[in-house]
């Protein structure tokens, strides 16, 4: 078996549910056509078991123990060997032709909604896209496990016909004809079994949605004195989902007594009118014996065509699932196909709807009073689209508003200004999406962490060594994480860093943003959910750090606006101010009135937190700051 899964799942096409399984099925078809050869082959053993059966009764009843029957015997038993081995050759490739298109659907929705940013929560529920993977992709699977062994059940069926035909052209009709009514009785219940799976189907994805976003905002629900109402929603949910799997349950179960009762009724049939023959001297009784066996052969693949029905019923819907998440817009789904030419390192950064200038090796602070408004401006500096931004406890805030009520982020719209950046002469949009990720690193406020060693979830691009990552830990100020990991650099960070507090995380992701190396960073808000000192520290040395390089950063806090080179003031969606921090803070027009504003805010926001420890009344307490912070700086250095 090949190894699983495959390096490259391809690119389906999403015209249709049954335009991507014939996709599919070329992709495996070295596979898929072994199987069924190995299917064929096994079925028409099995199928003329009977017939050699039959010929060794009247041998054995004409000749006695003579060299016909032990002939006969013997080619009884290279047919049960010949089951034997295709049964067990069969099964292993109808598990690999499951395993491959299973994996290979589940790679596909993986990769593209790793590719999708934000839209494919947008668009769909969460639970939706779960399901995808945990479940419908397993029944795409199942159509090509069960194809082959159809495939070798009509082919047996054909033989058979042939057989019986030359046998006995009355039985034979019967038997030809008798096999598809029965496929067709049991085929007026595809579509009924089709509706209510679909059905099914959606109430689960929605129940798993519910169940998501429940405990995604527990804390807030709590806060609020949400629980009840939203266990209730769960619970009516849940019995929609149970009342639909009812459903279905009803259909199914008719459709398996059919199986059942049918090929029954049609075995009694056969033999009846069999033994009318062999009573009538018609056929011979070996022949009797042989038409008895090809009836109850016959409701092996009479089995298997029904299963098919089921498989491929509940494939289709799958199907139309994962089209649905596919079809979902990557972020820079507009790469052109010859992108224009990279930009050379020097190019400055240009969003042409706030008239932004990133200048290279320069860095420049966004300032707003709508921290939304600087957070998509920055978000669109990396080509990406709208996001969620707040401290750094959003994690239990997703799908909420600043007031604890629940919202739904599909309700989110895009950013109209993402095709309006410019860099040197290209459109980001006109750039690969490859490239512009490799020299464009937007690190959001919101820290998302991994499981797995801190090592690694520091050094994502790979190859930094350990003085560089306990480096970037000291400039993003995160020495007490290596403290709180049991292992430091190789202790394990557990799910979603929950063992971590939320500065902690923030940092952690401050330091992995450095270690890419980009040739722009951007930051957005990356020390709010750090005290005062702590963000002078971490202010101080990220300047040092990022000197020469150009780097972006979204705040309003004086601590880290005293060290960048630049501040653009943004309000409107443009920019109507820029200049040093100083000169900003110090300007007796409109728009320093309108900084001092957004800065005194911040200000106050330090004073507030009982973690600051000191008071920011006026600009001039960060020099003071910044001063602690210098002789920390010293001091860590003569310590080391």
């Amino acid at each position: 078996m090949r190894p699983l899964p495959q390096p490259d799942p391809g690119r389906p096409p999403l015209t249709g549910p049954w335009r991507l399984m014939l996709w599919q099925g070329r992709r495996q078809l070295g596979v898929l056509a072994g199987a069924t050869a190995v299917a064929v082959v096994g079925n028409v053993a099995a199928a003329l078991l009977p017939w050699q059966l039959g010929r060794v009764v009247d041998d054995g009843l004409d000749d006695g123990l003579g060299a016909a029957l032990w002939l006969g015997c013997l080619g009884v038993f290279a047919l049960g060997m010949v089951q034997v081995g295709t049964n067990v050759w069969g099964h292993r490739l109808d598990v690999e032709n499951w395993l491959r298109a299973a994996f290979a659907s589940s790679q596909q929705v993986g990769h593209h909604v790793t590719r999708t940013g934000d839209a494919v929560t947008d668009e769909l529920p969460t639970g939706e896209v779960v399901a995808t993977v945990a479940s419908d992709a397993l029944r795409m699977g199942e159509v090509y496990a069960i194809l082959p062994r159809l495939v070798g059940g009509i082919a047996a069926y054909l033989v058979l016909g042939a057989v019986l035909l030359s046998t006995s052209v009355p039985l034979g009709l019967l038997v030809l004809l008798g096999l598809p009514v029965v496929v067709a009785v049991l085929s007026l219940l595809v579509r009924p079994l089709q509706r209510r799976q679909a059905e099914q189907r959606e109430a689960t994805g929605r129940l798993t949605t519910l169940g998501a976003d429940t405990v995604s905002g527990l804390r807030i629900l709590r806060g609020i004195g949400g629980e009840d109402v939203f266990s209730g929603r769960y619970r009516a949910q849940s019995q929609q989902v149970r009342a639909a799997g009812v459903r279905v349950s009803q259909t199914q179960s008719l459709l398996d007594a059919l199986q059942t009762l049918l090929p029954g009724l049609f075995l009694a049939v056969v033999v009846w009118a069999g033994a009318r023959l062999a009573i009538s001297g018609d056929i011979t009784p070996g022949q009797l014996v042989a038409f008895y066996g090809f009836a109850a052969f016959l409701t092996q693949p009479l089995w298997t065509a029904s299963e098919a029905i089921r498989v491929v019923t509940r494939a289709v819907v799958g199907a139309r699932k994962i089209i649905r998440v596919l079809s979902v817009r990557v972020a820079g789904s507009d790469d052109p196909a010859a992108p224009a030419p990279s930009p050379a390192a020097g190019e400055p950064l240009v969003d042409e709807g706030s008239g932004l200038v990133v200048r290279p090796g320069r860095i420049t602070a966004l300032v707003s009073a709508d921290p939304d408004e600087t957070a998509r401006l920055a978000l669109r500096l990396g080509r990406l689209g709208p996001a969620r931004h707040g401290g750094a406890d959003d994690e239990d805030l997703d799908d909420s508003g600043q007031d604890g009520t629940l919202v739904d982020a599909r309700e989110a719209a895009p950013d109209p200004g993402l095709s309006r950046v410019r860099w040197g002469r290209a459109l980001l949009t006109e750039l690969g999406l490859a490239e512009v990720r490799d020299r464009v690193v937007v690190a959001e406020s919101t820290p998302h962490l991994f499981t797995g060693l801190l090592a690694d979830e520091l050094d994502v691009r790979g190859g930094a060594d350990r003085e560089a990552l306990l480096e970037a830990m000291r400039v993003a100020d995160a020495g007490d994480v290596l403290d709180s990991v049991p292992g430091g650099l190789d202790g394990e960070v557990e799910e979603k860093g929950r063992s971590l507090s939320g500065g902690q995380r923030q940092r952690v992701a401050l330091a992995r943003a450095l270690l890419t190396g980009a040739e722009v960073l951007v930051l957005i808000e990356p020390t709010s959910a750090v005290d005062a000192h702590t963000e002078a520290r971490i202010a101080r040395r990220l300047a040092d750090a990022r000197r020469g390089a150009t780097t972006v950063v979204v705040t309003a806090s004086p601590l880290v606006l005293d060290v960048v080179d630049e501040v653009a003031l943004v309000a409107g969606g443009r920019v109507v101010a820029t200049g040093t921090h100083r000169d900003l803070v110090t300007a007796r027009d409109a728009t320093g009135a309108a900084y001092r504003a957004v800065v005194s805010r911040a200000e106050d926001d330090h004073a507030e937190d009982p973690r600051a420890g000191t008071s920011t009344d006026d600009a001039n307490a960060t020099t003071t700051t910044t001063a602690t912070t210098d002789e920390e700086d010293r001091r860590e250095a003569a310590r080391r």
